[in-house]
């Protein structure tokens, strides 16, 4: 194994503030996903000020203040609504309560920045489609396993400068750590969605972001419950098969059976295969190896190389998106891919066979 070196390998500068505080300001309302706090210290990183946070739950809010103490703490959901200096608001409501949520924010003349998986229904997926169409208004999406893991970061920006040629596929493993203590929401498939339309939302972004592709069609998907027979509606295991535009294709496979002497919640990894080369990401731990995270294998016509991510590339994303609200541009994701990954998402999840 060899060490990448040389201008070809070279991240791009680490991402600075792209704003002065209180330049755009910012709110979170629905804190029942523990990604609200990734969002918002994404936001803040990249120079957002924020402004409110409100959730019916007390204890959420508290919680919330102590990552957060400079945070005004709202009476309702309308007295952060109400705000005009409250550019955008970020939301990790219950997975079927994100869209009805960004409605409102939409229609109150606010972009909206939700946690994955942003919807759980097709019919919802049209009804955000409709008001972003009418208003111009942003339904942006966290998803995380991309725009905040310093090793997808890297692989983006390989791929676009030619590292590994055309990419023909996408190989994407999802595991994650069931562990206890998760809200009844969890386990109610009406409400998170189904495992496909929550974590599989990743990968599907994924597939189109290192493609390229703009639209793709589901081939197969299977879903299963393998291990929890004292939660019935748990998918704990799904996989989804999909043929993208242009002809590459992308798989994943997405699981909730983390072993507890794993060093982390999840062995997450992609693989990019190319015309030129291939890409492995090893997003969270390296087993066995390094408990840290962040490591980009990248194989080519000169060699094998071995490229560290983490502290080396930031998370240009949250920038992009407030630079992208307050520019009305779309330079972060397009509102149309934010859109289709959720889309394939749903197909999976409606298409898939159950195995057990």
């Amino acid at each position: 194994m060899t060490s990448a070196s040389g201008a070809q390998y070279a991240p791009a500068p680490m991402p600075a503030p792209v704003v002065a505080p209180g330049e755009f300001v910012f709110a979170a309302i629905g804190l029942d996903h523990g990604h609200i706090y990734g969002m918002t210290e994404g936001l803040i990183g990249a120079g957002g000020t924020l402004a409110w946070v409100y959730d019916p739950d007390p204890q959420k809010v508290e919680a919330f203040r102590t990552r957060f103490p400079q945070v005004r703490v709202a009476r309702s959901e309308a007295e952060v609504l109400d705000d005009p200096a409250v550019l955008l608001v970020a939301g990790a409501a219950v997975t079927a309560d994100r869209c009805a949520l960004g409605l409102r924010v939409i229609e109150a003349g606010k972009d909206y920045f939700t946690d994955k998986a942003p919807l759980t229904t097709l019919d919802q997926l049209a009804a955000a489609r409709e008001a972003t169409a009418r208003t111009g208004r942003k339904y942006a999406v966290y998803y995380s396993e991309r725009i905040h893991v310093e090793a997808a970061v890297l692989a983006g920006q390989l791929v676009e400068r030619g590292a590994i040629g055309r990419v023909v596929q996408v190989l994407g493993l999802g595991p994650h750590r069931l562990g206890t203590g998760r809200p009844d929401w969890f386990f109610e498939k009406e409400r998170y969605g189904g495992i496909l339309c929550d974590i599989g939302s990743h990968n599907m972004e994924q597939m189109l972001y290192f493609t390229g592709a703009t639209d793709g069609r589901v081939t197969n998907a299977a879903i299963a419950n393998y291990h929890h027979p004292e939660h019935p509606e748990l998918d704990d295991f799904g996989e989804a098969s999909v043929a993208l535009e242009g002809g590459a294709s992308g798989y994943c496979r997405v699981d909730w059976f983390t072993p507890d002497g794993l060093g982390t919640w999840g062995d997450g990894r992609t693989f990019l295969l190319g015309t030129d080369g291939y890409i492995e990401l090893r997003k969270y731990i390296d087993v066995a190896r390094e408990a840290e995270g962040g490591h980009v294998f990248l194989v080519d016509s000169d060699g094998e190389h071995h490229l560290r991510a983490n502290g080396q590339v930031g998370f240009p994303y949250f920038g992009q998106l407030i630079l992208d609200v307050l520019e009305r541009t779309e330079n972060a994701m397009t509102q149309a891919h934010a859109f289709k990954a959720a889309e394939l998402a749903l197909q999976a999840q409606a298409q898939a066979v159950v195995l057990a």
